[in-house]
Parts: C-alpha cells; structure tokens; sequence
C-alpha cells in the first residue's frame, strides 16, 4: 500500500533537514514524498534537492515543487492534489517522524480501517524539555488530544474535505468535519511524531491570544458545540502561550 507524505515549507533551511531524515529513516518503503515549497527565499529548495539520490536508492518517489501560495494551508491542498497514495501525512519542515512511523499506521490501517487517524507525539518545547502529549478521542468534541503531525488521512477523504484556508486553526476545522461526518476515526496510542514549539502554530504573541480564542470558539460553533466551549478555547490558547515560553 502507498502511502503519500506531504511536507509545505518557506524559508526553512534551518530545520527541513531533519525532517527529511525522518521520511528517509522510515521503516516502511512504499512511500510517495511531495515537498510543497513557498518560493523560499533561502536555501530550503537547495537542501531539498540534495536529498533527491538517497531517496531514490530508497526506492521513495520524491518531488519537490516551489511557487508562491496563499498560506500554510493552500500548501497543504496543493500536496493532497499531487497525492497518490491510499493514505496520506502531512508533517511540516518544523517537524518529524518517529522512524516507524508510517510501519505502525499501515499495520493498523490493514487490521482495522479506518477514514482518519492520529497518535501520541512528543513535544519539544524551547528550553529543551520534552513531554508526550497523549492522543485520546472523547466522546464530546474537542481538540485537545488530537495531534495534527500524527494524522494520516485517506486520500479519499481529502477529495471531499480540504482545508478552507481561513485561519491557523484549519487543520483542527477540517479534523472536526470529517469527525461529525460520522467517519472512522482511529485513535493509535503510540508516539509517532516530534513537534517543535516555536514555529508558526505556536508562535503566539500575547495581544492575539483574544482573536485566536475567538477562532477557535466559532470554529466549536459550527460544529454544533454549546456556547460553554468558550472557556475551554480560552484556557486552551492561554496554557499554549504560556508553554511557548519556556
């Protein structure tokens, strides 16, 4: 089974060689790996195409594309265009895979199918210090045990849903669609990926921290929750700032 791993990045020569490694380093081999560049200013294209003969003695169908777009997001759907695979990641140049990743999610994917999963990943927070934010799935609605660098989606979900490019909370706003879509979800209690706070999901200066509560609350909203969930958008984006701190 193919499954398609899908990298947007902008001026990240910094960290994208990591992230490279981490898709290079997989224990499973039959993967398509698009890099959705933004036009970077810097040498993100470069590193990128450097990688391109250890990718191919892998045996993993690497290709790199660099325009201009309209934002994170947009990246996004541009990958999930050239996507091929029956599932599909997405993990940013911020970012990596644990190496079994994409071994474990076929495996479960083959004993129990599902329409959307997500699992355990490892934050690594500015000062060095890490923690396992734990994946879970409630039975009321919520984001706070989703992990959008563990989720693997089938490619034919992603053809009804794509991402509406309206704000940094899309990807929860497209997880929260496919959930009350009534599609499987399946929650993998494994730590698959790393996520590196500070980039630009975590960067959080305090005079935004209101418009960021409120994007959040209208996105429970939408999705039927009760006028309660705004103390929980509130608590959530106060205890993310206050973690990007440190």
């Amino acid at each position: 089974m193919k499954i398609s791993l899908i990298t947007v990045c902008f001026n990240a020569e910094a960290t994208i060689e990591r992230t490279l490694k981490s898709v290079l380093d997989q224990t499973y081999n039959d993967i398509e790996y698009i890099i959705i560049d933004g036009a970077s200013r810097d040498k993100t294209v470069q590193i990128a195409e450097s990688w391109s003969d250890r990718f191919a003695e892998k045996g993993i169908d690497y290709k790199i594309f660099s325009e201009p777009d309209r934002g994170i997001y947009d990246a996004m759907n541009k990958g999930i265009s050239k996507a091929t695979g029956e599932l599909v990641g997405i993990i940013n140049a911020d970012d990596w895979y644990e190496k079994d990743c994409v071994e474990v999610v076929a495996s479960e994917y083959e004993k129990s199918p599902f329409d959307l999963s997500f699992a355990d990943i490892r934050m690594h927070m500015n000062g060095g210090k890490t923690f396992i934010k734990k994946a879970r799935y409630r039975k009321y609605l919520t984001s706070r045990d989703w992990n959008h660098p563990t989720q693997f989606v089938r490619r034919e979900i992603y053809e009804k849903y794509r991402y509406r490019c309206r704000n940094i909370s899309d990807d929860m706003e497209l997880y929260f669609r496919v959930r009350m879509a009534g599609y499987r979800i399946h929650v993998i209690h494994k730590t698959l990926a790393n996520f590196q706070m500070g980039g630009v999901s975590s960067r959080i200066p305090v005079t935004e921290i209101p418009e960021r509560i409120g994007r959040r609350y209208q996105i429970y909203r939408e999705n039927g929750c009760s006028r309660f969930y705004f103390f929980e958008c509130a608590a959530f984006e106060i205890i993310k700032y206050l973690a990007s701190k440190f």
